[in-house]
């Protein structure tokens, strides 16, 4: 089965990063026929000038998608899945790094399994250079387990999924959201039956840095969160408890000062 890689990059990223994270997609063991980079608003001459040189040595490969202005990672990568040819896409973010067999073993499970619409794994955190692991984010394996996570939490991590193009298209893809698409794109696509798994592999390098914390002290994240998980319960995907336990949750997080958060995360979060 062929696939295609969805990416976004925009003016802040950093070239450096891009570059590697572009570069982990083109040294796939199997090989995607496109790598779609859509660029959300106008971007910085390092950053082309990374898209450029791989461009250049890899011809017919990377397909550029220029938005006139920044739409925010939902609507970019909805433009992005538009363009991209094949059923099945794999996400990749603009600073991480997949392993050489990510893809490989990905597609492999989609050939087994006809009905399969999901799939990621979990991955390991770094700072600096991928050899500095900090961390990681495990997942839930099976489909009913990740059911039964996603009535509190995020049941996959949004870089490495791969899922079929028809699947995100059948249930509207991502919402017009600045924090939190792919939050909600998995209840969407879950409360329409979709076939899920993850993979126990770590085959995927997240960076982490201290930054990351703030994003989760940042009020439209916490109100934007607690709203998505609202229309969850509104439309019978998890129960009023669950609701509740996830906006106290996320109402702590916001209130009280970092190195909560910080204590959660690494104590429980990264189990």
């Amino acid at each position: 089965m062929e696939y295609s890689v969805l990416m976004t990059v925009y003016e802040k990223d950093n070239p450096e990063y891009f570059r590697k994270a572009l570069m982990s997609m083109v040294k796939q063991t199997k090989k995607a026929d496109e790598i779609v980079v859509v660029k959300d608003g106008p971007i910085t001459r390092e950053l082309q000038s990374v898209l450029d040189d791989i461009d250049k040595k890899n011809p017919n490969l990377i397909v550029q998608v220029q938005l006139p202005v920044n739409k925010g990672l939902g609507l970019a990568l909805n433009e992005g899945i538009k363009v991209c040819k094949n059923e099945l896409l794999a996400r990749m973010d603009a600073d991480d790094i997949s392993l050489p067999t990510r893809c490989e073993k990905q597609v492999e499970q989609f050939e087994n399994n006809p009905d399969l619409d999901i799939i990621g794994c979990p991955v390991i955190e770094f700072v600096g250079e991928p050899s500095n692991k900090v961390g990681k984010r495990d997942v839930p394996v099976d489909n009913e387990a990740i059911y039964k996570y996603c009535r509190k939490r995020d049941p996959f991590n949004h870089p490495t999924v791969m899922y079929r193009k028809s699947k995100v298209e059948a249930v509207g893809g991502y919402g017009d959201l600045r924090k939190n698409q792919d939050t909600d794109l998995w209840i969407k696509m879950l409360s329409n039956g979709a076939v899920c798994r993850n993979l126990t592999e770590y085959l995927l390098r997240f960076r982490f840095d201290e930054g990351t914390y703030k994003k989760g002290k940042n009020w439209l994240n916490t109100k934007l969160l607690i709203k998505i998980r609202w229309n969850a319960f509104r439309i019978g995907f998890c129960s009023f408890v669950d609701f509740v336990e996830v906006a106290g949750a996320q109402m702590a997080i916001y209130l009280l000062p970092t190195a909560f958060q910080e204590f959660v995360y690494k104590k429980l979060l990264r189990r």
